[in-house]
């Protein structure tokens, strides 16, 4: 992306590239992550590597479940990374490599790669845990994700409760150099606005729902009634009758 280039070029690019309606419940996410990755792109010590690949693809996926209609919602993602200069096949390939590379392993071999920044890591993690240590490294929330992410595709992760998760990351963010006020402040909101928005799904599914069902009885109780008798004139006086007939 240009030096020159501002929020409101990137927003603009965003809508050529993805000319649709975004429904409401998504519109705050679209508009915080095009802002986030356009800021991203300015920074001078930010590289799109494997670790920021796996927190934004996990943000994207987790905060877009629901997404209606669903074949919209990877030309969505692709709209974001190409709006603010990003290529989003090659973070989605970034990401699996990642996650691929863990998903063999346990979680204590995990969390001691992590820890470790990386020491006897597969190369894959240990590349990008290697880019943490860059003198002009850049932090984002993105990270703090990604490296929660990482914990939970790692073999026994999901008989830990998730609060244990968390807490995992906190301390791995700390000993690989990242405050830990800051990491323990973003995953905090992302575990909240995952929670707000699986509450707001199943309400707008509801409410979709019972929309549905309220129709359905609109319709059937229209085909059970009956239609109007039609208005009949009365029938012509035979022509022999004379009883109209003035006397």
């Amino acid at each position: 992306m240009g030096a020159c280039l501002t929020v409101a070029d990137s927003k603009r690019a965003f809508h050529q590239a993805f000319p649709h309606v975004i429904a409401p419940l998504y519109r705050r996410l679209v508009d915080e992550l095009l802002v986030e990755l356009h800021l991203l792109s300015h920074q001078k010590g930010f590289r799109a590597d494997g670790l920021f690949a796996v927190g934004l693809t996990q943000v994207f996926d987790s905060l877009s479940r629901g997404y209606r209609p669903e074949d919209q919602k990877e030309p969505l993602f692709q709209a974001l990374c190409s709006a603010t200069g990003y290529e989003a096949g090659e973070l989605r390939r970034q990401a699996a490599q990642a996650i691929e590379a863990v998903g063999h392993h346990s979680f204590d071999e995990v969390s001691g790669w992590l820890t470790n920044r990386g020491e006897g890591a597969p190369a894959p993690i240990a590349e990008l845990l290697g880019q943490v240590q860059r003198s002009d490294f850049h932090y984002s929330r993105l990270v703090a994700v990604g490296l929660l992410s990482l914990l939970q595709r790692a073999q026994g992760a999901d008989g830990l409760e998730p609060q244990a998760l968390r807490e995992a990351a906190h301390g791995i963010g700390e000993a690989m150099g990242l405050l830990k006020e800051r990491v323990d402040k973003d995953l905090a909101l992302y575990a909240a606005n995952i929670e707000k928005l699986a509450q707001a799904v199943e309400l707008m599914e509801e409410t979709l729902a019972a929309e549905r069902r309220r129709r359905q009885r609109q319709e059937e109780g229209a085909s059970a009634t009956p239609p109007a008798a039609e208005a009949t004139a009365p029938e012509p006086a035979p022509a022999g009758d004379t009883s109209a007939q003035a006397g």
